[in-house]
């Protein structure tokens, strides 16, 4: 079966006045029909600029898309013309945006800003598109929620802005969802209710989703596949399972590390060392070379080539074998 998603060498560079901001540089992953991939990194890594210039959402320029392809449903993305690209965009693709709070038209009520996909995309009335937002609304725990539609954003907290962005893009019953950090302002209580939800949906409606994240924990307990980021690069990919209990780059297993568990008694968590690096001075070997514990010679120059291991688990590191 043919993947809903198929992401190939996608390089998106901001070019600016002080330089060329490599912040996507040659990613690739392919998503099935009902998986979620988990993506992890540490901020400025390139997780929210990959998923925003697949769906054409950054202006051109200073991006500029230097090689790829991304094909959704028999459509490159990456070449569609704009028209394309709206009638996929909130449609068969939905998105999370990460800031609730800049995400809503302040000027414009909660209801008229959730019925437009669906009188855009649906051609329902706006008496039927209505009716659908407000059982949105009514899914992701808003009380009142015929109320709320008649709310502007600036009444709501920014958990509920939060929870309005995901009806938002649950409402067209899109194909593939895009969440970019979409419990960072709720509370553990709501946030466990959201994922319930988002699992929920998926298994009714086949839904693919990309999970874009800080926490290791709602990755685990979500994802399908992980896809490990750092300054723009893939550096290890494949099942839940083998990220998580057989991680073979040094990053995936600093980043587990550093990461509270409940089921295991230390002291304090060991921090990476160091800072990311500048994406406008790398070089041509691994990034992670100067904060890396167990670096070789050749990190410093060159650049790994991938290493597979069991099915589609890949890793981006020139140790043949990662020390216990």
């Amino acid at each position: 079966m043919a993947p809903i998603l198929d992401v190939r060498n996608l390089k998106a560079h901001f070019h600016t006045r002080r330089g060329v901001v490599r912040a996507v540089d040659g990613i690739g992953f392919s998503l099935e029909k009902g998986e979620t991939l988990g993506i992890v990194g540490e901020s400025g890594s390139g997780k929210s600029v990959t998923q925003l210039s697949i769906l054409g959402l950054l202006p051109t320029p200073p991006l500029k898309i230097e090689s790829g392809e991304a094909f959704f449903g028999g459509l490159d993305l990456l070449k569609a013309s704009p028209a394309e690209l709206r009638s996929v965009r909130g449609n068969k693709i939905s998105m999370i945006f990460q800031e609730p709070m800049t995400s809503l038209n302040p000027y414009l009520k909660i209801g008229t800003q959730l019925i437009e996909p669906l009188t855009r995309h649906r051609n329902l009335t706006k008496k039927e598109a209505w009716a659908k937002a407000v059982v949105s609304l009514e899914k992701v725990g808003i009380a009142d929620a015929e109320s709320a539609m008649n709310s502007y954003p600036h009444e709501f907290s920014g958990g509920m802005r939060q929870r309005v962005m995901i009806a938002m893009a649950l409402t067209t019953d899109p194909e593939l969802l895009i969440a970019d950090e979409p419990t960072t302002a709720l509370d553990v209580t709501v946030q466990a209710q959201i994922l319930d939800l988002l699992k929920a949906l998926q298994k009714e409606t086949g839904m693919a989703i990309i999970l874009i994240t800080h926490d290791l924990g709602v990755v685990a307990g979500m994802s399908d596949r992980v896809l490990v980021m750092y300054a723009g690069k893939a550096f290890e990919y494949g099942t839940t399972e083998d990220i998580f209990y057989r991680s073979q780059h040094p990053y995936t297993s600093a980043l587990l590390r550093s990461t509270p568990r409940l089921d295991t008694e230390v002291g304090s968590l060991p921090p990476i060392g160091g800072s990311p690096p500048d994406l406008m001075r790398l070089t041509g070997g691994c990034p992670f070379f100067e904060r890396c514990t167990v670096r070789v010679n050749d990190c410093k120059e060159i650049f790994p080539e991938v290493k597979t291991f069991a099915d589609s688990h890949r890793s981006y590191c020139h140790l043949k074998e990662l020390p216990q």
